[in-house]
């Protein structure tokens, strides 16, 4: 299993000039590893809605790789998002699902299925045109340039290791450096160059 900080780390120096749409556990990781913040979107409330998000930003810039981080919770609570962003047949969009089993932000519950849910046989099954898994770092690092070739819709699954955020999300200390809403959609426009 690959931890979160790791993998985003690697992820990080394949990125190019993608825009990147991390969200749940995944927004905390790449906050730290990301150099290029103008070009990524945040999306923390909204659970299970971000590859949506992610595939009109594919649609719109299709000379642009579009980078989704999604959490295997937030994934299930939208399974139909799948049959959707294959349908449209986005070639640059890399669906990238964090699956650590738990529903981490809210304490650490099981998902559904967890341990028998293929989510890239899923994604594979509703039409994307590859899908990858990867249990291993190393084994990533080596193959990422390749995935980051193929022509998509991609899927990836990243089998990673578990956190458990136990501190009540009202509770939890806001990262002092992290960019508001507003600030986010405007640099994001300011980047793709549509105030």
């Amino acid at each position: 299993m690959i931890t979160y900080e790791a993998f985003m780390q690697v992820l990080a120096k394949h990125r190019g000039n993608a825009i990147v749409l991390p969200t749940m556990t995944a927004n905390t990781h790449w906050n730290n590893a990301s150099k290029s913040k103008s070009r990524d979107l945040p999306t923390g409330g909204a659970m299970s809605k971000t590859s949506s998000i992610a595939l009109g930003l594919a649609l719109s810039q299709p000379n642009t790789k579009v980078i989704v981080l999604d959490g295997d919770g937030s994934l299930l609570m939208n399974l139909g998002s799948l049959a959707t962003v294959a349908g449209k047949h986005p070639k640059n969009l890399v669906h990238f699902v964090m699956n650590n089993g738990v529903y981490s932000i809210t304490g650490g519950q099981p998902i559904a299925a967890d341990g028998i849910v293929d989510f890239s046989v899923m994604a594979k099954g509703a039409g994307y045109a590859a899908a990858f898994t990867f249990d291993d770092l190393e084994e990533f690092a080596v193959k990422a340039a390749e995935v980051f070739k193929t022509e998509g819709p991609v899927f990836v699954t990243i089998k990673t290791v578990p956190e458990n955020q136990n501190e009540p999300i009202g509770r939890r200390r806001r990262d002092p450096n992290a960019r508001t809403a507003l600030q986010t959609v405007n640099d994001m426009r300011k980047e793709l160059g549509s105030l």
